[in-house]
């Protein structure tokens, strides 16, 4: 077992242990915890200005976007702001070789001509409550992590039961501080979303992967969807009569600009941050987990590439799989980089010094918390023998080539055609489900690149997996190949029905049991996730550990600095950070100005390169300065920095001045504090937002969609609301700009 150092080597080393202000991703509920902080700051708001369930307030503007974004209500008829990235998916499923969308851009002149994306839903926050004592009821010290569980499930399933019942809301209770503590998130779920604009690729992605995560940046990131409702305001699915949403809250859109040190606040929903992550889980991340990632995905990108090089309709099938495999590809370079850079496993050592010298000089705590750090290092010294198995089976296998997958998704029929006592309805009902889903399944697909990916992933697992922790049957088939991957794929294609669309099609027609049970794509998953479930059954006690050894080093930490204000860390739950525009310096004698401008899209211009090309007319209204009034001084911002403490999901968050109008939209992290999910460095963390004015002036100037212009609400020189709310009409002290 790795031994737990408790001497003080926070002394020793110097580290600060006291968190600075401008970490935190903080509850809109307790919002109170900072206000005074964020009023000296700049804030002209008051806590129910942010939040509250009696009148209309900023939560209200702000939306869970699709799956994993944010987004932003910004005018009277439900209109909603969201990163290109975020809406990227959206605009290629409705893209094809004639219409490109993705490529070319899309605006709506009117509503008639807005586009419904099936399957695309924008949920606003209604409430969330405190429920840690009644999750936490009946709970006791002396239970099982399994015992615990099962009854803070049933307990939280009451909660949920009683928040959503006679209505049609939706609702979930998340877990805080490692357990500690719970609170109820209640959800209204709107399912007609239609695309109202958005900007061609060459403006909303512009630098693409090469740009990715870095500083300055010139990306026009943000793409525009409307909510609609039934006529009475509620949810319904997409129908002809359905309206545009009347929202409670929009935002108004500030052009008045941002300058260094102004105030800002970012609302959205943060997905995921480890900032109580110990020093035993760095070391796994740095030695093994992230490389094991990002040389699986390289792989992967490398394969997709060379097929949509080579095809343009190819390239369009695969762009959104492509960017998404890209984007945590990157990071977790940058992510290991940045640990090791920051030195953060040894300040976590130190911090885990110090509790453990705290614990010492207080027997109670030490009663309580003395556990927690050995549970922590025996669950990893587990964790650790089956690491790369969970990894290679999550990223080569499962979200691999398709072909798994998709076999996978078969399970449940041909567990039915092979039992005896299960009824043709319910067969009927399988088989309906999974004809329902082939046709948008091979709309992106390309049997090539997948075929190309099957080699290559099954190569790398049987060269990277322990030997004993891979299947009997991958091991045989390895054998009978010679381990050659190439042609093992080639003999998986030429057999399985689940590579080819027309003979899906045709066993849907007339299923087999036998047939199904027998293709070489389900027989490989099913192998596959069965030794991948008996590999990793002696890690259920080891997470067990780390469960309760995380929840016991929270609560101790929580202890020992018992006036310092802890932010939780994130889990795609609506969040506040605040802090300031700021430049900053990545290293010694370089320093990134706060902001960019359009003459850095003119500086990278690179018309072989299809990262850097430019638009002729954007090209031609950046050369003209036919800027309309979005420039300052005569120059166009593109893109700004802050200090906020955000992370993935916060794409799309609107970026908002101390009165709560619109200033930019958070895109993206910098390069050099790619560390920031598991260690905030506020002297590096920086935030990367496109500038409203930027988004105004491609609508305006560049597409001519001022249809979208006319119905925000544009601020010239704001003041101070008195309280906030969808105004009946526009108030005096804002200029309402309309182009023509």
């Amino acid at each position: 077992m790795k031994k737990i150092i408790i001497i003080t080597i926070a002394f020793l080393l110097g580290f600060q242990l006291v968190t600075k202000a401008d970490e935190g991703m903080w509850l809109p509920l307790l919002i109170n915890n900072n206000i005074v902080e964020m009023q000296k700051m700049g804030l002209k708001l008051n806590t129910d200005d942010i939040y509250s369930v009696n009148h209309s307030s900023l939560k209200d503007a702000v939306v869970i976007f699709g799956r994993g974004c944010t987004g932003e209500i910004v005018s009277p008829e439900g209109l909603l702001l969201t990163n290109h990235h975020c809406g990227y998916g959206s605009i290629q499923k409705v893209s094809t070789s004639s219409a490109n969308y993705l490529q070319d851009g899309f605006w709506a002149s009117n509503k008639k001509e807005e586009i419904p994306i099936e399957g695309l839903t924008v949920k606003f926050l209604v409430r969330m409550d405190d429920v840690t004592n009644r999750v936490l009821k009946g709970v006791t010290s002396d239970m099982t992590e399994d015992e615990r569980e099962k009854l803070v499930d049933e307990n939280s399933k009451k909660v949920i039961d009683e928040a959503t019942k006679n209505t049609h809301y939706n609702a979930i209770v998340e877990t805080f501080f490692g357990g500690n503590e719970y609170y109820l998130f209640v959800y209204e779920t709107y399912t007609d979303i239609r695309l109202a604009g958005a900007p061609p690729e060459d403006i909303g992605k512009f630098g693409a992967d090469t740009d990715n995560w870095m500083w300055p940046r010139h990306t026009g990131d943000f793409s525009i969807f409307r909510v609609y409702s039934a006529p009475d305001g509620t949810p319904a699915k997409y129908a002809a009569d359905n309206i545009p949403l009347n929202p409670k809250h929009y935002l108004p859109v500030s052009i008045k600009g941002v300058h260094k040190d102004d105030f800002a606040m970012i609302m959205g929903y943060p997905g995921s941050t480890q900032r109580y992550l110990s020093s035993y889980g760095v070391d796994l991340a740095i030695n093994q987990t992230n490389m094991t990632i990002v040389d699986i995905r390289a792989e992967k990108l490398r394969i997709m590439k060379e097929g949509m090089d080579a095809d343009e309709d190819v390239r369009l099938q695969y762009a959104t799989k492509y960017a998404h495999t890209a984007n945590y590809w990157k990071y977790f370079i940058g992510q290991t980089k940045g640990l090791k850079r920051l030195n953060v496993k040894d300040k976590k050592l130190a911090e885990e010094a110090e509790f453990s010298n705290w614990l010492n000089q207080n027997p109670e705590e030490k009663v309580k918390y003395d556990e927690a750090l050995t549970l922590i290092a025996n669950a990893y010294d587990e964790i650790e023998k089956t690491n790369l198995t969970r990894w290679y089976y999550r990223e080569a296998i499962h979200y691999g080539p398709e072909i798994l997958r998709y076999a996978e998704s078969f399970t449940r029929l041909s567990e039915l055609l092979t039992d005896k006592n299960a009824t043709e309805e319910v067969i009927s009902k399988e088989i309906a489900k999974l004809k329902a889903g082939v046709e948008d399944h091979f709309k992106d697909y390309n049997e090539t690149i997948d075929r190309n990916l099957y080699a290559a992933m099954m190569r790398m697992y049987h060269q990277n997996v322990p030997l004993d922790q891979q299947p009997v049957y991958f091991l045989k088939i390895s054998d009978k190949y010679k381990n050659d991957f190439g042609d093992y794929a080639n003999y998986v294609f030429g057999k399985s029905i689940f590579a080819d669309k027309n003979l899906m099609l045709q066993f849907l027609d007339d299923p087999s049991g036998k047939k199904l049970t027998k293709d070489p794509a389900l027989e490989a998953i099913t192998a596959f996730t069965l030794k991948k479930k008996e590999v990793m059954e002696p890690t259920k006690k080891a997470n067990e550990m780390l469960a309760k050894g995380h929840r016991l080093y929270i609560a101790g930490l929580r202890e020992m600095y018992p006036d310092k204000n802890f932010s939780p860390d994130a889990n795609f739950t609506m969040r506040l950070s605040y802090g300031t525009v700021q430049d900053y310096y990545p290293a010694d004698a370089i320093h990134y100005e706060y902001f960019t401008t359009t003459n850095g899209i003119l500086e990278k211009e690179d018309p072989n390169n299809w990262e850097f090309v430019i638009p002729d007319k954007l090209k031609e209204l950046i050369k003209t300065k036919d800027f309309g009034p979005y420039a300052e001084d005569g120059v166009m911002h593109v893109c700004f920095l802050t200090n906020h403490d955000i992370t993935g999901g916060n794409s799309g968050s609107p970026v908002m001045n101390g009165n709560g109008e619109l200033i930019g939209l958070a895109f993206d992290g910098n390069w050099e504090a790619m560390s920031g999910d598991i260690a905030f460095e506020p002297e590096l963390q920086r935030t990367i937002n496109v500038d409203i004015r930027y988004v105004l002036f491609i609508i305006d100037k560049y597409a001519g969609a001022t249809n979208l212009i006319n119905e925000m609400t544009i601020v010239r020189n704001p003041v101070p609301p008195k309280k906030l709310g969808p105004p009946d009409k526009k108030p005096e002290e804002t200029t309402q700009i309309k182009m023509n």
